[in-house]
């Protein structure tokens, strides 16, 4: 596949993996921190994915993830090289018992998000914005009116959904082509090797690119679709390396995944590839463009997944 990705009607091109920062702080932060971004941009990327609430679960430190982007911003000046994806409205993640069903998507919800984020991050803008989750009791024209706004006033560039069912995409959709509004420029939802035989997850509010919005997204090239979870959170890394019993509780443990991995120990050996670069190999060949998002955790690994798209694979390759 092409090693850029122009999101239609924007001016945003990408390289087609994001790197996802929501360990960034914990995992990771300071020197170590400059170095793995430092690195995903020497090997090509631009757009750095992270949210308002990471890692808010770690007290005591709020939206460390942003603070840590916005630390090496500062030092490195280098802001203008990279997009800034961040998201905003999810549910308070600091209270002793977090209900991941308290919507916080009103307009002050956003507001005050969106402000922090920008202070946190260092920056007079973010590329692209995202509601983090969706209140199906908020209608879709009070909710793209706030990113409307939103836009009017400078803060962002262009907003996008996440976690949000196709049905609201196209209701959003035909909103904003009644009032000659652009619309949704991203939308992430969980996508991966492994989702087509994988057991749901215990959070019911995610959203899964599931047929009808892998559709969508061939006919709307103007929202592209970011998936997250894009290694199957390691499960085919520890299947094949560790074996089979380290893998038994994950919702990636079944049938047609296990004939899946050995699918990708076959393409291992046939094209000389990792693990990783099989699992993501996987995204260049959808019949629609995606940008995976993939949380690295040195820079050892940043250079391995970034010659994923030099590697031939085929649509062949992943009929499984």
């Amino acid at each position: 596949m092409e090693k850029r990705i122009m999101i239609q009607d924007t001016d945003i091109e990408l390289f087609p993996i994001g790197l996802g920062a929501v360990n960034a702080g914990l995992a990771w932060d300071g020197a170590d921190a400059d170095r793995i971004f430092d690195a995903f941009l020497y090997y090509g990327g631009n757009l750095i994915d992270t949210a308002h609430v990471y890692s808010d679960w770690v007290k005591p430190e709020r939206a460390r993830s942003e603070r840590t982007i916005g630390d090496w911003l500062r030092r490195s000046g280098k802001r203008q090289q990279i997009v800034i994806a961040t998201k905003g409205g999810h549910p308070d993640m600091t209270v002793e018992n977090p209900d991941l069903h308290l919507s916080r998507m009103t307009k002050a919800d956003m507001q005050s998000d969106l402000n922090s984020s920008l202070e946190k991050l260092g920056t007079d803008y973010i590329d692209l914005y995202f509601y983090h989750r969706d209140n199906t009791e908020q209608p879709v024209e009070e909710l793209v009116e706030i990113m409307e706004e939103f836009r009017r006033q400078g803060k962002i560039r262009y907003y996008a959904c996440s976690n949000w069912s196709t049905s609201r995409m196209k209701e959003a959709d035909a909103y904003c082509r009644a009032h000659g509004y652009r619309g949704f420029a991203a939308n992430q939802s969980l996508y991966n090797l492994g989702y087509k035989y994988m057991n749901p997850l215990e959070d019911d509010t995610l959203a899964y690119a599931d047929k009808e919005m892998q559709e969508y997204h061939k006919e709307n090239p103007g929202n592209l679709l970011m998936p997250y979870m894009g290694v199957c959170s390691g499960f085919f890394h520890k299947y094949i390396t560790r074996g089979e019993d380290t893998v038994k509780s994950s919702p990636y443990y079944t049938e047609g995944n296990r004939r899946v991995a050995g699918r990708v120990k076959e393409l291992c050996e046939r094209y000389g590839a990792t693990v990783s670069q099989v699992v993501l190999g996987f995204f260049g060949q959808q019949d629609f463009d995606c940008a995976p998002l993939y949380g690295p955790k040195n820079v050892e690994q940043i250079e391995e997944v970034m010659k994923t798209f030099d590697i031939p694979f085929t649509k062949e390759d992943y009929e499984v």
